[in-house]
């Protein structure tokens, strides 16, 4: 983590300093419980991280899970949990502050929202929070093609990635990770919200677009019920996101960077989010996943409980092979 000092804070944090961001590698806080465990096949892919104050802002938290994939998965995983939120960040000040003049300029006039943003947020209207992702996600992409994967086949990472300011969440994702809301409901049941979409190969308009750019897709004999992205000639690498960082051999092919972005108010009924790589849900449904979470004894257990029933949850699909599971769990009431 460039130029930040770690620190042990306490049995469950370790935290580390960045121009006042508070960053935590691991553990866990009032409002947050992350773990992460390698499977079987190897080095863990998996990273993850959240930054308190995110942005020289008390009141925001940036939450991330990346996955890895294909050889050098681990170094895209943990590049991107390093460079990517100073990134945000740095794009996210600026905007604020651009926000911030034009209002002095002129306090009569209202800054433009899209039709899914509060229209009564002070910084920064939903397509400037759209510009600063999708800026730092190419920014991010170039950075990995040049230090990471000059060749364009030693794979890539998924991203899901919230931040939370005050009552309102940002939701960027990009691959098959996921970020689900846990709400309660007027019955006093958990309900699973799910805040983003697994981008596969499998939805309709990204198959659209994969297509129109030449790539092709198809699941193989070893792995028939997943569809993969394959380019228009040779066997390799086949990826079965639409969108990943990396992979560039692949981006000629339909395959992009860009993140998908969402807005959502808070309620009073929300409890918490849950963000975790596909290890996770691919043996957990997402109400199993909230279940689990909220049985926990202590908040700072969540997110290993969790883990360890992902991981018993693989072992008795009597595979050989357990892939790594990473969750954070933020919660979002004293």
């Amino acid at each position: 983590m460039g130029g930040c000092c770690c620190s042990q804070v306490s049995v469950h944090e370790v935290e580390c300093e960045h121009g006042g961001e508070r960053i935590m590698l691991r553990g866990s806080s009032e409002f947050i419980s992350m773990y992460s465990k390698k499977g079987s096949k190897g080095v863990n892919q998996d990273a993850l991280t959240v930054w308190k104050d995110f942005s020289g802002k008390k009141d925001m938290i940036f939450c991330g899970v990346f996955d890895g994939h294909g050889p050098l998965g681990h170094k895209f995983s943990n590049s991107i949990r390093d460079k990517l939120p100073l990134k945000l960040s740095a794009s996210i000040k600026q905007s604020q502050q651009k926000a911030i003049k034009d209002n002095d300029i002129n306090e009569t006039d209202v800054i433009s929202h899209s039709n899914v943003y509060a229209e009564d947020n002070q910084n920064m209207s939903f397509s400037s929070w759209e510009g600063s992702f999708m800026r730092c996600f190419s920014e991010m992409d170039e950075d990995l093609a040049k230090n990471i994967d000059t060749k364009g086949f030693r794979g890539g990472s998924t991203a899901v990635t919230v931040i939370k300011q005050e009552d309102e969440l940002i939701i960027g994702n990009l691959g098959d990770s996921r970020a689900v809301l846990c709400r309660r409901a007027d019955d006093n049941n958990l309900v699973p919200v799910q805040l983003t979409v697994d981008l596969t190969p499998d939805i309709p308009s990204e198959a659209l677009r994969i297509f129109n750019c030449g790539g092709r897709i198809f699941s193989t004999k070893q792995d028939p019920s997943v569809n993969r992205i394959w380019r228009s000639n040779g066997d390799r690498p086949g990826l079965a996101m639409a969108r990943a960082f990396g992979n560039f051999c692949l981006k000629d092919y339909g395959l992009i960077s860009v993140p998908d972005l969402s807005y959502r108010k808070l309620t009073k009924q929300d409890e918490f989010v849950v963000l975790a790589s596909d290890g996770v849900w691919d043996v957990l449904t997402n109400s199993e996943v909230i279940n689990i979470v909220a049985s926990a004894p202590k908040r700072s257990m969540a997110a290993k409980l969790l883990v360890n029933h992902a991981v018993q949850a693989w072992r008795r699909t009597c595979v050989l092979t357990v892939d790594d599971c990473t969750a954070i769990c933020l919660f979002l009431k004293d």
